[in-house]
C-alpha cells in the first residue's frame, strides 16, 4: 500500500473552490475568520453518507452556536447533491469534487482497505479548520454512525 497524504493539527488547510448543490461556487476563503468543519464522504444517498449528513444537519444549531459552519464534500455532481439535500432536508453546505483533486490534497482520497482488499476511493475524513486557516482537528477513516456525536463530545468546538 502506498502512503497517502495525511494532514494533522497545526497544518495549513489546503484551499479550495468548488461548485455547490445550489449552483454557487464556494471557497474555503469564504470562511476566513470563522471556524469550519470540512468533511469528506464517498457518495450521496448511500446509507452511511446519509446518516452522517443528517447527523451534521440535525446538530447544525450546536455547531452554529459555537460559530462553526459545516461543509460536506463528495465526488458527486452538483445535481446529485441537490437531490441529496432535497431527499433528506439537509441544512449543511454540500460541495462537488468530481476530479477528486481537493480530496487528494486533504488526504481524503487514495488507497484504503475495504473488506480486506486494498482499493482506491474516498477516505471518510473530518477536519476542524480554525478561523486562521489552520487545522485544529483531523480524523481519517471515521465511522459514519455516531461520528457527529463523538465530535460534539470530544472536540473543543466551544472555543
Amino acid at each position: 500500500m502506498t502512503e497517502n497524504i495525511r494532514l494533522d493539527s497545526g497544518d495549513t488547510a489546503p484551499t479550495f473552490t468548488l461548485p455547490s448543490d445550489t449552483g454557487e461556487t464556494v471557497s474555503l476563503e469564504d470562511y476566513a475568520g470563522k471556524k469550519v468543519i470540512v468533511y469528506f464522504y464517498p457518495r450521496a444517498n448511500t446509507p452511511g453518507c446519509t446518516t452522517e449528513a443528517c447527523d451534521f444537519s440535525d446538530n447544525l444549531s450546536q455547531f452554529n452556536d459555537a460559530d462553526i459552519d459545516v461543509i460536506g464534500i463528495s465526488p458527486d455532481s452538483p445535481e446529485k447533491l441537490a437531490k441529496f439535500r432535497a431527499d433528506h432536508d439537509l441544512a449543511i453546505t454540500l460541495l462537488s469534487d468530481p476530479s477528486k483533486e481537493v480530496m487528494q490534497q486533504w488526504g481524503a482520497f487514495g488507497e484504503k482497505k475495504n473488506y480486506g482488499k486494498v482499493v482506491h476511493g474516498v477516505i471518510r475524513s473530518t477536519f476542524l479548520v480554525g478561523a486562521d486557516g489552520i487545522i485544529e482537528q483531523a480524523q481519517y477513516n471515521v465511522r459514519a454512525s455516531g461520528h457527529v456525536g463523538r465530535i460534539l463530545r470530544d472536540w473543543p468546538i466551544g472555543g
